[in-house]
């Protein structure tokens, strides 16, 4: 058990470039860790790290060692899993995600699946900014929108309905635009989900309407942007998971319900790969099953 500490040691400071930061997870000293991963290179015969007063810093031969010990430590994670009685999860899981996503969505679902594994300690990083998967050791990211990179190993989970709103107030002061065009008369609220820069795409029939838009309120936290919304400062595009709790309530309404809008796909994204711990994949495959449960019920579409 101590060489298993000591590898799952290494792989934490080579991420974070850190033997504070990993003794901060770990629970343990720097000095600590500091002498384990002394005694890690000791018995390897090879320098893993170089260290500098600014930063810790991979070798060639301890980059090479820690893409080979991803799946080993994976492996041994699962083996140990397949033997414990009832298949309980245990251990500590690290979910990415936007912030409404995980506020909305995702926190209010896991808690089944956290009582179904006790032993599991979920921990949840949310923010709309792109992070550093590997270097945060993230089991699974959720994202909306299309993957950047096609390659990556990723699974769709479901579709969602893209929104056009503002609160009914502005829509009194300002009137409620008739066709994507009139947009051009409102003021807008942008956000990480509502893609100003690229424009706003319609369609309907066989018209199809691209509008580029330029934000009078920004933010770049998609829950600030619904906010703006429901104070009445403009009009937003955002996914209908980021506002139906305010459409259902009234203080938002949906605009230019004629026009159809492309659905915003949700994959789920596994940075380590084939790698990925078997808690990441269990947790996938519980949230994805919701998300269809709903869309069998008439929510959004899959």
């Amino acid at each position: 058990m101590k060489d298993i500490l000591s590898l799952k040691l290494y792989t934490r400071v080579a991420r974070l470039g850190s033997f504070s930061a990993a003794a901060r997870e770990f629970g343990l000293s720097q000095s600590q860790v500091s002498r384990i991963i002394a005694d890690l290179e000791s018995d390897l015969g090879a320098r893993l790290l170089t260290r500098t007063t600014r930063a810790v810093v991979l070798t060639d031969a301890g980059a090479e060692f820690l893409s080979r010990l991803d799946p080993i430590l994976t492996a041994l994670e699962d083996a140990g899993q397949s033997v414990r009685e009832g298949s309980e999860l245990r251990g500590m899981l690290r979910m990415s995600m936007p912030s409404s996503v995980a506020i909305r969505e995702v926190i209010p679902r896991v808690a089944p699946f956290l009582a179904r594994h006790p032993e599991l300690r979920l921990q949840m990083l949310l923010g709309d900014r792109p992070q550093d998967l590997v270097r945060d050791a993230v089991d699974v990211a959720i994202r909306l929108g299309n993957l950047v990179d096609s390659s990556a190993t990723a699974r769709l989970m479901t579709h969602i309905q893209r929104v056009i709103i503002a609160a009914p107030e502005y829509i009194e002061r300002h009137g409620a635009p008739a066709t994507p065009d009139e947009l051009k008369q409102h003021r807008i609220v942008g956000g990480p989900a509502s893609v100003v820069p690229a424009g706003w795409k319609f369609s309907r029939g066989d018209e199809d309407v691209t509008v580029e838009l330029e934000a009078h309120f920004s933010t770049n936290e998609n829950e600030g942007a619904v906010a703006a919304a429901i104070a009445g400062i403009g009009i937003t595009s955002t996914s209908e998971w980021a506002c139906r709790r305010e459409l259902a309530d009234g203080s938002l309404v949906r605009l230019l319900v004629e026009w159809q809008t492309a659905d915003i796909p949700v994959h789920a994204f596994f940075p380590m790969g084939r790698a990925t711990r078997a808690a990441g994949r269990a947790v996938v495959e519980y949230l994805t099953a919701d998300f269809r449960r709903e869309e069998r019920a008439g929510s959004f579409r899959v």
